[in-house]
């Protein structure tokens, strides 16, 4: 019987000094242990642990008990008398056993689980591997870090719950888990809190740090990812709760603000493979974009700054947390970016960022990357909000640094839709100019020198009308603008000065480039019609090539559909273009027949 071989065990073992223990002794008790527990005799086995005689003995074998240990724990239902005898066991052995050796058993156990059972293990395991830690005398700091790294490389392997449901049903136990870490971690933030004035002292700084990077890697797993706002429903957001922790630690190590404002990172090992170190820095940026976020947006922690930074300031200080959230593809990150962004515009009075700031890289990379979020992601509000925030961002600087930034999206879109809304943006301020205020930068040599952006065509006659209307109309529609609202005898925008110009670079290509698509258009037409008589079949399907993209597979019908769309979209170019050059002849005749 598996008790009468453990009592047999520990009797020999009773009469031996501790030095006199050998690995035999150590296999027998582990084994006799184990069938204990494997045949329902926990309620014997937690006698033996717990009978003061063998103190010495569960001292230095009783570590070896743990994997079995945690099986059956998990083996038996939550009711069953057997799984509280072996949770009894299981905090005997905390109290008892070596710290050393028991820390190693607890900490091989959370690395060697996996799947549905992670969080399950980590929750069973933390409140022992608290107790272990907090009797360490040696390596403290070092064995607080890898417990710490462990846990959270193991939890990393976890989906984050991210809708209302999934959070609410927390399948995995992730949201329960991750609360339970940190409150697994207060008592070494309490110690490093009451030591803070003896800093000096390296075991003291070497905790600190290594909370510090605990969280870190948080903010990176699960917070970056997580669902952040309020939820209708929930009363406790584990993750807004979990987020709420965080960053009371980082406040009580004294690390909230410096990471903030001076960009200070966690001491990070020397890394010779320059890989390693690159993910290094990728890690940090991605865990203080998230802080930024949390603070900025979510406002935990507001209440602790001093009320003294300047709004552009601030925007200096979190674009390049923005940049790196709007480079993400997933929706989490990506609209914690805009987020951000907006929330760092919104505190900025209208027409007051200088000019000067587009001289930071981050001033000309976001806006750059938001036209990316704008153009290519699939996730339809995320870029309705994008083209919002690129017009908070125009609206917010004054009128040179509008006109450089417009200058450097002209050039750097590629986009035919985005250049088309800048044009907008272009024409509305020289409107500006013209009406309420006396504007250098959208008047006379500089405007000259931007509608050289504008009113050309990128490839001449050749290029892509279909693929550029957008583009196309809306600087029809700002030469229209100009010509109806600038006379030439005051010319104060300089486009009678620069009337030549415009027409070698944009009217006369365009004109060329209309008849030839509009030619080549009307033939693909007729050809499709006569091949479709010839078919005597409307349903045959075809392939079909649009600006230079080959369509889906679409009938006879459906494709004439789209050229006749095609010839709509010249007409509409070539009636606005007649109306500008009218406009012209018009106006130059009036000035002829004044000076006449």
């Amino acid at each position: 019987m598996a008790v009468d071989e453990l009592q047999a065990i520990i009797q020999r073992c009773q009469i031996l000094e501790e030095a006199d223990f050998k690995g035999e002794d150590f296999n027998l008790f582990q084994v006799a242990g184990q069938k204990c527990l494997e045949d329902g005799y926990a309620a014997q086995l937690l006698e033996v642990i717990q009978n003061e005689k063998n103190k010495v003995i569960v001292k230095n074998m009783g570590w070896n008990l743990i994997s079995p240990l945690v099986r059956c724990i998990f083996m038996y239902k939550q009711e069953d008398d057997k799984r509280e005898h072996c949770l009894k066991i299981l905090d005997q052995l905390a109290q008892l056993c070596n710290p050393k050796e028991l820390f190693l058993g607890l900490l091989e156990q959370i690395e060697q689980t996996s799947g549905e059972q992670v969080c399950q293990t980590v929750l069973l395991l933390l409140q022992p591997l608290q107790t272990v830690l907090l009797k360490l005398q040696n390596k403290k700091a070092y064995s607080v870090g890898l417990s710490l790294a462990m846990i959270m490389n193991q939890l990393t392997s976890l989906p984050v719950p991210y809708t209302k449901q999934q959070i609410q049903e927390d399948k995995l136990g992730l949201c329960q888990c991750c609360n339970a870490v940190v409150h697994f971690a207060k008592p070494f933030v309490n110690e490093v809190v009451r030591n803070m004035e003896k800093l000096s002292e390296y075991n003291d700084m070497e905790l600190k740090e290594e909370l510090l990077k605990f969280c870190m890697k948080s903010l990176k797993y699960p917070l970056l990812t997580a669902q952040l706002e309020q939820l209708e429903g929930i009363e406790q957001h584990p993750f807004r709760h979990f987020a709420a922790e965080i960053i009371d630690i980082l406040w009580d190590i004294r690390e909230l603000i410096p990471l903030v404002f001076l960009h200070h990172k966690s001491k990070s090992p020397h890394w010779e493979n320059e890989e390693f170190a690159d993910i290094e820095r990728k890690n940090s940026a991605d865990s203080l974009a998230c802080l930024s976020y949390l603070i900025f947006v979510q406002h935990f922690g507001i209440n602790c700054f001093p009320v003294v930074f300047s709004p552009s300031y601030l925007l200096q200080c979190n674009m390049t947390h923005i940049e790196v959230l709007l480079k993400r593809t997933e929706e989490s990150m990506l609209s914690k970016g805009l987020d951000l962004f907006e929330s760092s515009l919104l505190r900025i009075e209208d027409n007051s960022l200088l000019c000067q700031y587009l001289e930071f890289r981050d001033f000309i990379n976001v806006p750059q990357d938001l036209v990316k979020v704008m153009t290519l992601c699939p996730i339809e509000h995320l870029r309705k909000k994008s083209l919002n925030i690129l017009q908070l961002f125009i609206d917010k600087f004054d009128a040179e640094g509008k006109y450089t930034l417009f200058r450097c999206l002209l050039k750097t879109s590629n986009h035919a839709g985005v250049e088309g809304y800048i044009i907008k943006n272009i024409k509305d301020q020289i409107h500006l100019s013209l009406t309420a205020s006396d504007n250098i930068w959208f008047t006379g040599h500089h405007l000259i020198s931007l509608l050289d952006l504008v009113l050309l065509l990128p490839e001449g006659a050749e290029t892509d009308l279909l693929q550029n209307s957008d583009r196309i109309m809306a600087s029809l529609n700002l030469l229209r603008y100009l010509v109806i609202k600038d006379c030439e005898s005051d010319n104060q925008t300089g486009v009678w000065t620069t009337l030549a110009k415009i027409e070698q670079n944009f009217l006369k290509p365009l004109h060329v480039g209309l008849n030839m698509s509009k030619a080549h258009y009307e033939a693909e037409i007729k050809n499709k019609k006569e091949n479709r008589r010839e078919a005597h079949n409307s349903n045959t399907v075809c392939s079909l090539t649009v600006s230079g993209e080959k369509m889906p597979a679409m009938t006879t019908e459906m494709q004439l559909q789209v050229l006749h769309s095609a010839l709509f979209t010249f007409d509409l170019i070539e009636s606005v273009l007649a109306r500008v050059e009218e406009l012209i002849e018009v106006k130059i005749k009036a000035v002829m027949d004044e000076s006449s």
